[in-house]
Formats: C-alpha cells, structure tokens, sequence
C-alpha cells in the first residue's frame, strides 16, 4: 500500500521560509514521479513543482526561483524547499506520486503566509 505524509506546513510572515517533507511508504520515491500541488479553489489544485524519475525538475511559473524540490533517498522523502513566501502562496500543500499508472495523494499541509 503506497502512502504519502505531508508536514512542515505553518504560518510564516511574508518573505519567510518553509520546507515541507512528504514522506513516502509502499514505494521508493527514486524510481517514480512525484509533485507537489497547491489548492487554489474548491476542489482545484494546481501543480507548484515536479520531479521526475530521471530527474527532470519542473515548477510553476509563480515560483521559479523562490521553490526547490528534491529527493531524500535516504529517508524516501521529497522535499520543498520554500523561500520568500508570499501571501498568495498561501494554499494546503499536497504531494503525489505516480507508480505503475496509478497516482496517489497525501493528506496535505497547510501553509499560512500571513503578517
């Protein structure tokens, strides 16, 4: 059974840092895709950035240059690595990881950018 678990959401001030984990079980995160998406209505999610499973890194227009994301094969984690947040960033955070055609969801985290 693949299962994700989102943390590192909070409430930060504008111009602040996050990093979120979503740690992964029932799968190792070196060998699929996976990405992280932001809420940005009911039921609409948008993609904030993607790694590959050869690595090929993509991330949304809105935080080029602010997001990173990474892969934690010791701990089978993916990272994302936040920096000057803004209050349009904020959002709940889920990550998803595609294996043999089949994706599935984390719970998600919430990040607050707020003063």
């Amino acid at each position: 059974q693949v299962q994700l678990v989102e943390s590192g959401g909070d409430l930060v001030q504008p111009g602040g840092s996050l990093t979120l984990s979503c740690a992964a079980s029932g799968t190792t995160v070196s060998s699929n895709a996976i990405a992280w998406y932001r809420t940005v209505a009911e039921y609409q999610r948008e993609l904030v950035a993607s790694i590959s499973s050869s690595v090929n890194i993509n991330y949304a227009n809105s935080v080029k240059g602010r997001f990173t994301i990474s892969r934690d094969n010791a701990k089978n984690r993916v990272i994302l690595q936040m920096n000057s947040l803004k209050p349009q960033d904020t959002a709940r955070y889920y990550c998803n990881i595609k294996v043999w055609g089949v994706t599935y969801w984390g719970q998600g985290t919430q990040v607050t950018v707020s003063s």
